[in-house]
């Protein structure tokens, strides 16, 4: 499907209000690599990571010199000290240790270039909507359910993209499971993914194509 490059803009009855256009360099038809998409999936999800397994080391353990049994007649092995790792409780070889790093490196260009195309995909795919304002006075969430169902989109996992923090739709939405709302700065590879619908504010669509 070829990229439209200029789009309607509606308010919250679902009227077109305006047409903006968008930016050629962001919103292109350039073939998409799909290889650069799972490197900055991975470069997210690896940063967000947190390495919370943790095993003791052979020295670590609590133990004593004390012999287990003795040496003879028993048919046991020669079992010298309690903190044998083939013992249960005790210490574990080659274990998981918290300082394990698992950060990723990824230069801005390129996941810039990855979230450009993301949001193109989702643009040709019809699942982006171009809101003009969310100029809704009372903080409830039931103005932003209202809202949703005027544009159709009540029943999709819907990502809210703003420009600024706006106390009013960030308490009206909260309550709703499956909206998530977020700043046009920290958009990524994840939550574009994941959402079928992304209601993006013609004040965050500006700051993208500048």
């Amino acid at each position: 499907m070829k990229m439209v490059y200029s789009v309607d803009i509606y308010n919250k009855e679902w009227k077109v209000v305006s047409k903006i256009q968008l930016n050629e360099s962001i919103f292109s038809d350039s073939p998409v690599n799909s290889n650069l998409l799972h490197e900055h999936y991975l470069y997210q999800v690896s940063n967000a990571r947190a390495s919370i397994a943790h095993t003791k080391t052979r020295w670590e353990v609590a133990w004593s010199n004390k012999k287990l049994f003795k040496q003879k007649w028993t048919w046991n092995a020669r079992a010298w000290e309690k903190r044998s790792p083939i013992r249960k409780w005790w210490w574990v070889a080659f274990g998981p240790r918290s300082n394990r790093n698992f950060s990723k490196s990824m230069n801005k260009k390129a996941r810039r270039l990855a979230i450009n195309w993301l949001i193109s995909l989702k643009a040709k795919d019809n699942e982006i909507i171009w809101l003009d304002a969310f100029d809704v006075k009372e903080m409830k969430t039931k103005s932003a359910i209202s809202v949703l169902k005027n544009i159709w989109i009540e029943k999709n996992k819907v990502l809210f993209v703003m420009d600024k923090r706006d106390l009013i739709a960030e308490k009206s939405f909260k309550n709703i499971a499956n909206v998530k709302y977020i700043l046009v700065d920290y958009i990524n590879p994840r939550d574009l993914m994941y959402h079928n619908k992304i209601l993006f504010l013609q004040s965050a669509l500006e700051k993208i194509n500048k």
